[in-house]
């Protein structure tokens, strides 16, 4: 059973641009000191592995393209080397993990980048990946879609934990998804902090702005869905950006915003702007049990018998379809559990988890 009391955090951090081992070296760093600051849950931002592509727009499609072959360059497979390293950080510091990053397809032949979420237990674990379900606008050029597996939650010993990708949390049906899924800790990631011009393709970095649509995205989603939101925004100050890329990225918005809001829509944490830093806060799960006594959203404020939800529960892939793993995987056994298994077939109680460990690494995913 979740304690009641939570430290979570996003990681506004910068990672080291186009540089997959310089970025997993910091990451591995930031999840340490979130270790040392107790934090239950920590969250880093959209494709902070190790490229967002600023420069969209502002360059020719052979500049597009070769940069295209960068981002695969610095990208991570799922299962891969950085996912190990990152594992076993995770279960050193003992902290939950959701970090974003460009990934590899990891199906043969393919060199397709997708948006992605990686989700890892305090454990160590591998708990699996949400891959961004609709790139926006011109992000099409660089990322692939993901599908009907990526609509996913994961039971940690936190509660269920989700996350979706910048727009994905305009997408109405998607929002009901993650609800009906049993959702109860959200992680929302972005690229950074702007303000809205009268046409959506003016897009700038404005710090601080109360026109950024993050706001109102990240409020209604945490009263629609009685969750609790870890919100986590690029942050790339000039020096981080490298000198050949410094005259193409027009489109910077990395200038932080993470905050954390709770299920009544109410900043725990107010957005942060313009450092480097673990935005953090102390959540109590118990409001959410308040939230959802006053407006449940797939309870007694539901009409199953009027509205309904289709959710698909098989994913393409290049042979056909394959049927979903449940929505809820089995729980890891308890403490109190293994001590009676131990005793029981007189084993030693160290080496049983241990073993557990390792089988759960082992297992394929599903």
């Amino acid at each position: 059973m979740a304690r009641n009391l939570l430290r979570v955090g996003a990681a506004q951090v910068a990672p080291v641009f186009f540089d997959r081992a310089g970025t997993l070296k910091k990451t591995c760093e930031w999840i340490a000191k979130a270790g040392e600051k107790q934090l239950d849950l920590v969250v880093f931002p959209e494709t902070y592995f190790a490229a967002y592509p600023y420069w969209r727009g502002a360059v020719s499609v052979r500049r597009s393209t070769e940069l295209i072959v960068r981002m695969q360059d610095c990208a991570i497979r799922i299962p891969g080397e950085e996912t190990e390293v990152l594992c076993e950080e995770a279960r050193r510091a003992h902290v939950n993990c959701v970090i974003g990053c460009n990934e590899l397809d990891d199906r043969p032949g393919s060199l397709t980048l997708y948006n992605t979420l990686l989700f890892i237990g305090r454990d160590g674990r591998l708990l699996g990946r949400h891959r961004k379900l609709m790139p926006t606008h011109s992000e099409r050029v660089y990322w692939g879609m993901g599908d009907a597996s990526d609509i996913r939650v994961f039971p940690m010993d936190i509660g269920v934990v989700g996350g979706l990708i910048c727009y994905e949390h305009h997408m109405t049906l998607l929002r009901a998804a993650m609800a009906i899924k049993g959702e109860e800790i959200h992680c929302a990631v972005w690229p950074g902090w702007w303000s809205m011009d009268r046409h959506l393709g003016g897009k700038r970095a404005g710090p601080g702005s109360r026109e950024c649509d993050i706001e109102p995205a990240i409020r209604e989603y945490a009263i629609e869905n009685s969750v609790f939101v870890v919100s986590s925004s690029w942050y790339l100050p000039p020096d981080a950006i490298p000198a050949d890329l410094k005259d193409i990225l027009q489109y910077n918005l990395a200038v932080g915003g993470s905050c954390i809001v709770n299920p009544s829509g109410l900043f725990v944490r107010e957005p942060v702007f313009g450092q480097e830093t673990l935005v953090e806060a102390t959540i109590d799960l118990e409001e959410r049990r308040l939230a959802k006594a006053y407006f449940d959203a797939v309870g007694h404020y539901a009409r199953w018998d009027l509205l309904s939800l289709n959710i698909r529960e098989e994913a393409w892939t290049p042979t056909g379809p394959r049927r979903l793993p449940p929505t809820h995987p089995a729980k890891p056994p308890s403490d109190a559990l293994l001590e009676e298994l131990a005793n029981r077939h007189e084993l030693d109680l160290p080496r049983l988890k241990a073993f557990l460990v390792d089988l759960r690494r082992s297992l394929p995913e599903g």
